[in-house]
């Protein structure tokens, strides 16, 4: 497997496998959490750039108006996908957060279409309108909207985007994320400190070695994911998108044993119907390419 590809289903495998990392610090509040992994992901990332000797990009990415907003505007989208997520885990809705991660990979052809210009075929918007479907089956047949789904699914479809068309590589336009994002995040920190809320440095001990891991657990997959991310097209990183929903949902299902009734079902069962039929549209485009250029 190419790099690009190679390091884009690296990415998502590891956030497939999250929960497992959420699950046992469910105790500590979703913004403490979310603010813990914010500030020792810098940490984690400016280490690097000092192992990489790689700051010349800083000054000039600091004194340019569009590059601060762009990655503001990112930093604040990754901030609000990581809080969802966390609360979805730690409220015990994996699946829905599964679900958000299914859909992701067709907002990403609606993001395609209407920002790139990119033209969808006519399989893939019927992929996209049976998801669609399904997305209104669970709204009405189940009684409930899945916004915990939707929202992620927009928040990361639009942090993709951005990434993808960034001027940064991945490990600097990490960095300046998480710098924008230092002074909510330390200043968060602070106060729950000082208002005798915050768990770190608090027994049991795990606990602040558990949130210190935040870091790498965070930064990890972000840098294989951004870095994919510029090597592949939003189609081909929409199709290794399924692998992360996929460990998620079985997580839900079979560790945490969510409830999964037979309305619900056939929810992910259109949308999973929508995946297979843009899988296989996006497979025979491949496979036609390739023997072109053979």
């Amino acid at each position: 497997m190419p790099a690009g590809p190679l390091a884009a289903a690296l990415a998502y495998i590891l956030w497939g496998l999250f929960p497992l990392y959420i699950k046992p610090i469910a105790h500590i509040p979703a913004l403490e959490i979310v603010l813990h992994r914010s500030a020792w992901s810098l940490v984690f990332v400016l280490g690097l750039l000092v192992v990489l000797r790689r700051f010349a990009w800083l000054v000039p990415a600091l004194r340019q108006p569009r590059t601060l907003a762009l990655f503001g505007l990112s930093a604040l989208l990754l901030g609000g996908n990581w809080l969802l997520y966390v609360w979805s885990v730690n409220s015990d809705r994996v699946l829905d957060a599964s679900l958000g991660y299914f859909i992701n990979p067709l907002v990403n052809v609606l993001l395609g279409y209407v920002v790139l210009k990119e033209r969808p075929r006519p399989l893939q918007w019927a992929a996209v309108a049976l998801a669609a479907g399904g997305v209104v089956w669970l709204a009405v047949g189940v009684g409930h909207v899945p916004w915990v789904s939707l929202v992620l699914a927009a928040s990361f479809g639009l942090y993709g985007l951005l990434r993808k068309t960034a001027t940064l590589g991945a490990v600097e336009g990490l960095a300046l994320e998480t710098l924008l994002l230092a002074p909510l995040a330390v200043g968060g920190l602070l106060w729950l400190a000082a208002h005798g809320q915050g768990h770190f440095g608090q027994p049991p001990w795990g606990d602040s070695a558990w949130l210190v891991l935040a870091g790498p657990f965070t930064a990890v997959p972000l840098l294989l994911f951004a870095w994919g991310a510029r090597q592949v097209s939003l189609a081909t990183l929409g199709l290794l998108q399924y692998v992360s929903p996929s460990i998620q949902f079985l997580l839900g299902v079979f560790l945490y044993q969510e409830p999964f009734s037979t309305g619900r079902g056939i929810g992910f069962l259109l949308i999973w119907a929508a995946l297979a039929l843009y899988s296989a549209e996006s497979w025979r485009m491949l496979r036609r390419a390739r023997l072109a250029a053979a």
